[in-house]
């Protein structure tokens, strides 16, 4: 939710000044905050991500967040033949106030291309949290920046649940997508390429 909408929301909370993304590299690039900690800046606030298992210490990371993070990384290979790759854990920019570090993000061309940029919604093909602690920050925040970014494939790997949540059509005015769809074990996520081609994985290697 924006600082805007929580302020109408409960005008009794005190005035905060959001960051722009620019501001938040200046901080990184001063040193007031380290290259690589865990923070994201999602709508003009800092957050600490939370990689954690439901219950367990929010400053861990759960073995199965991890597992399903690298089984991410491991599509690369498919997808490079359709002029598209795989990036995980790196950020993506949303200007003006948000830049999130989704666990994964489909993007156009080659990692080359964004040697000198970070990648913007008009890159992205697609955009994938993994969650656990995460999921109604997930479904919520995440989900209304990148509806109202266009990016028009936001996919959830849902730990809790056991399935992959696939949301499609964003309504940027609204901010949240108009279609949502579940995947279960059994079934096959098909991923969008540059090329048109589509590259179909099994949920098994997804879910743990």
């Amino acid at each position: 939710m924006t600082l805007r909408l929580l302020r109408e929301n409960d005008p009794a909370l005190p005035m905060v000044v959001g960051l722009t993304v620019e501001q938040y590299h200046q901080m990184i690039a001063q040193g007031i905050l380290r290259e690589g900690e865990p923070i994201e800046l999602l709508n003009g606030l800092l957050v600490r991500k939370n990689r954690s298992k439901t219950g367990d210490d929010p400053m861990t990371v759960g073995h199965e967040h991890v597992w399903a993070v690298y089984q991410l990384g491991e599509l690369n290979e498919q997808l490079k033949p359709h002029h598209c790759f795989i990036r995980t854990r790196q950020p993506i920019t949303i200007p003006p106030d948000n830049e999130p570090e989704p666990h994964a993000a489909i993007l156009k061309g080659a990692p080359e291309d964004y040697r000198r940029r970070l990648p913007g919604p008009a890159d992205i093909l697609v955009v994938i949290e993994v969650a656990d602690s995460s999921l109604q920050d997930d479904r919520t925040a995440k989900q209304r920046i990148y509806a109202t970014a266009g990016i028009s494939l936001y996919i959830i790997i849902n730990l809790v649940g056991r399935v992959v949540e696939i949301y499609t059509m964003p309504d940027v005015r609204l901010g949240r997508y108009a279609s949502m769809n579940t995947l279960k074990h059994g079934e096959t996520l098909p991923l969008p390429t540059v090329a048109g081609a589509v590259v179909n994985v099994a949920i098994e290697r997804l879910l743990p």
